[in-house]
């Protein structure tokens, strides 16, 4: 048998299939700038093709006034204000070109379990600060689509899983300086706890505590009555059960019985697990709910081609206001 006809005869992955490549990013980096200010402008203004609306008055007979150094401008003829199609925007007061940022948001999307902004900022020719101010900024518009998301229903089935990250505390050299590091007096006490809540086929919705036992209140807020709950054996899950059908599986007698799984939450924590290993490194801290919703966000959209998570991550970011992370921000001058 030929190579083909056994490659054509396996289940083929997603990202292998022609569906999943609608934009390379050789066809931005071929892009004229006043094509990319077209695609931009129509992603901002969909309602009218593509014309300025002004922000500050809504008006629409807006005409370009480009600075002298050719970047586009508007100006209105109702207020005489000034403004760009970035204005007001995740995106304001930008310093790169659009094309670099259609760039960055293509690469960005590319890679289906994160991108090292030290790569990004190798790849645009910019500075490491500004690649991770950058890549921030995407995990803002990538949580505009968690903000205030409910799950669940009559009929539905959801996991509910939690894993901790950060707080490493490195071992001594000699064995006999060692502590247990699973001894509350020997952690660190910047361990944090990423809980998942995730539909069976459906949505994903992350958040952090310092521990799950805390996370039961934002479960029972987020997820409708009606839901059948999966969790493990933890005991910080029982207090659900007041309000919830539950299936319960003990990880030490199986992954999966009677019905019962946790496997829908446990490929998202695959998913942030190889993003911390492999790209990252370290994503505990303040920015832990950024790499989870970003995670959920990929996770969530995995069979959406590479295009369409493009314009979409455009939209959500051109329709968000300024970063609440990074306006303003570094050398933690403004604290995140």
């Amino acid at each position: 048998m030929r190579y083909k006809d056994i490659v054509s005869d396996m289940a083929q992955h997603f990202l292998l299939s022609k569906s999943a490549k609608g934009l390379s990013l050789a066809q931005v980096f071929r892009m004229t700038d006043v094509e990319a200010e077209t695609t931009f402008r129509k992603v901002r203004w969909q309602e009218t093709d593509g014309a300025p609306v002004c922000p500050h008055c809504g008006g629409l007979d807006a005409y370009e006034a480009r600075r002298k150094n050719g970047s586009l401008r508007f100006r209105c003829q109702e207020c005489q204000k000034d403004f760009t199609i970035t204005s007001g925007t995740l995106f304001a007061a930008h310093k790169m070109p659009l094309r670099s940022y259609l760039a960055a948001i293509a690469i960005f999307c590319n890679e289906v379990k994160g991108k090292s902004m030290l790569a990004m900022s190798r790849d645009l020719g910019i500075s490491y600060k500004a690649a991770f101010v950058l890549g921030h900024k995407m995990r803002e518009a990538m949580a505009e689509e968690i903000k205030g998301r409910h799950l669940g229903g009559e009929g539905h089935e959801v996991s509910v899983d939690g894993a901790y990250f950060g707080g490493y505390v490195k071992p001594a050299n000699l064995r006999k300086d060692r502590k247990d590091r699973r001894l509350w007096q020997n952690k660190s006490g910047k361990r944090e706890v990423v809980v998942v809540v995730r539909e069976h086929d459906g949505a994903t919705l992350p958040a952090v505590f310092k521990t799950e036992a805390q996370a039961t209140k934002f479960i029972k807020s987020r997820v409708a009555k009606g839901t059948v709950i999966n969790a493990d054996e933890a005991n910080s899950w029982n207090e659900l059960h007041t309000k919830y059908e539950m299936k319960r599986i003990n990880h030490e007698e199986a992954y999966s019985l009677d019905g019962a799984c946790t496997n829908a939450a446990e490929s998202f924590f695959s998913r942030i697990r190889r993003a911390e290993i492999g790209i990252h490194h370290h994503i505990a801290g303040a920015y832990l709910l950024r790499y989870a919703q970003e995670m959920s966000w990929r996770e969530d959209n995995r069979r959406m081609s590479n295009g369409e998570q493009m314009g979409r991550v455009c939209q959500l970011a051109l329709s968000r206001k300024p970063s609440v992370d990074f306006s303003g921000y570094w050398q933690r001058h403004k604290s995140a």
